[in-house]
């Protein structure tokens, strides 16, 4: 009787082993910006240089100060993505001003995936998607190094195997 209660104790005394996402996936995200608002920048620059005079163009400077502000946040929201892995379920915490945190329990994953667009690819980044019954509690952890996306999906998936053998 003891044993059982000090095994009790210790499983919801600990606390979970968080895993962060690695830099890759800030580096991608933050390049995407700086092309697409540099482009943003440069055309506005030179169509209000070109059609409303000098003075105007300084209007592109307001896609350089989203910009400047986009890549703080951007800094500030992968800092805020982490995952545990528990014993009977799996731990997604993200957001800096609504946290929000998604809790998968392994019996309930229908389907586990790896996917990998051209830019992430690029990137040597990969998403493990986590599907369930309810479509509310689908989760995504992006950026991922494909070694560990697989890793995480087999582990995964054998654990989903396993907890739902007995339902």
């Amino acid at each position: 009787m003891e044993t059982g209660s000090a095994a009790g104790a210790e499983t919801t005394g600990t606390e979970p082993k968080w895993t962060g996402l690695p830099p890759g996936l800030l580096r991608m995200r933050r390049l995407l910006l700086v092309v697409w608002l540099g482009l943003l920048a440069l055309a506005v620059g030179l169509l209000l240089g070109l059609l409303a005079g000098p003075v105007w163009a300084a209007f592109a400077l307001l896609p350089l100060a989203v910009l400047a502000w986009g890549w703080v946040l951007l800094g500030r929201n992968w800092r805020s993505w982490r995952y545990a892995e528990r014993a009977d379920d799996l731990l997604i915490t993200r957001g800096v001003l609504w946290r929000e945190e998604t809790v998968v329990p392994y019996g309930r994953m229908q389907l586990v995936e790896v996917t990998s667009g051209p830019v992430e690819r690029h990137f040597g980044l990969a998403s493990v998607q986590l599907h369930t019954a309810a479509a509310a509690t689908d989760a995504t952890i992006p950026g991922l190094d494909p070694a560990e996306a697989e890793r995480l999906r087999d582990r995964l998936t054998e654990l989903g195997e396993a907890r739902s053998a007995g339902l």
